[in-house]
């Protein structure tokens, strides 16, 4: 709509100051026909929007000029007050940062905006948390989140899982990332990631590195996230479900592409595992709506857990029985 993109040139001139009308056009994706008219009509509108010719000329706005928010629409308002976390802004040390500019916001916004801000806010909460974890307890985020806007090489002391398990680390880092409720870190060189909630130590230096051109943190911990799943289910087991029966993540993707039926109902899949021991407990959860055919360890460790609860319920009586 029109409206929404002379809205949007002006807060592109609020933000970067000068821009040619070709600049305008290609964040835009419009014609640079269709900027002049935009530049005509706030013109027109009483903005003082000015046009200057030659090699560094371009649009720009007179000095201190600022607009208010009025442009946003409704779901945009709602979306901005749906994207603040408080949590996680409190644990970076950006808590009242975070508060402050929403009331700025709202303050800047329209009566019926500002019903639509206030409806989200009341209607929607966001905790990253899973339910059977606390947050981590992480000491030590606010000083790396520092490092990471200035750009500061960290010295750390950091316990991994295997020996030795405390190491120094001389970490780069580039960005942070909160999953589930918990706090990673990824630093070069490498890059690595490292959680946060597990930095023992850590000391900021005064060496600055240069963050990698072209790193895009977002790409970064999505294949990541696939390489960890790829590294955790290393083994494989063949299963026969009952009807109704299903299961979650990787396993339950593998049923839907390649389960195939029986004729007893039953479905009948090969699922990735992380080990023996990890499915064992996960099976043993859907007790008789699953069957393991292989592999063979661990078909027999689950039969030997049956066993051993048939024989320890088998011989034991219910409290006040005869």
């Amino acid at each position: 709509m029109k409206s929404s993109r002379l809205v949007s040139i002006l807060l592109l001139l609020q933000t970067r100051g000068r821009m040619t009308a070709a600049q305008l056009a290609g964040e835009l994706e419009v014609s640079v026909r269709t900027v002049y008219r935009d530049v005509e009509a706030l013109s027109a509108a009483g903005v003082p929007l000015y046009g200057d010719a030659g090699h560094a000329g371009g649009y720009r706005l007179l000095d201190g000029y600022r607009t208010r928010l009025t442009g946003l629409t409704a779901d945009e308002a709602e979306a901005l007050f749906l994207a603040g976390a408080p949590g996680p802004a409190a644990q970076l040390g950006l808590g009242s940062v975070l508060a402050a500019a929403q009331l700025k916001v709202r303050a800047a916004l329209p009566a019926e905006l500002r019903a639509h801000a206030d409806r989200i806010s009341g209607r929607f909460h966001l905790d990253a948390p899973g339910w059977y974890a606390d947050a981590d307890d992480a000491p030590h985020l606010p000083a790396v989140a520092d490092a990471v806007w200035s750009s500061r090489v960290l010295h750390v002391l950091y316990r991994r899982w295997r020996e030795p398990t405390d190491v120094e680390r001389r970490l780069e880092p580039y960005g942070l990332v909160l999953k589930a409720g918990r706090w990673y870190v990824v630093a070069g060189p490498g890059p690595r990631t490292y959680r946060v909630d597990q930095i023992l130590e850590l000391t900021a230096l005064e060496e600055e590195f240069t963050r990698p051109g072209g790193f895009d943190l977002a790409a970064y911990w999505a294949a990541y996230q696939h390489g960890f799943h790829d590294r955790l289910h290393r083994g494989e087991a063949v299963v026969r479900l009952a009807p109704g029966t299903t299961l979650t993540g990787p396993a339950g993707e593998a049923v839907r592409r390649d389960g195939r039926t029986d004729d007893d109902g039953w479905t009948r899949a090969t699922v990735p595992i992380e080990s023996v021991d990890h499915a064992h407990a996960e099976f043993l959860r859907l007790g008789t709506a699953i069957e393991v055919l292989a592999p063979d360890e661990l078909r027999s460790k689950i039969a030997r857990t049956v066993a051993e609860l048939a024989q320890r319920y088998g011989n034991s009586r219910a409290p006040g029985g005869d």
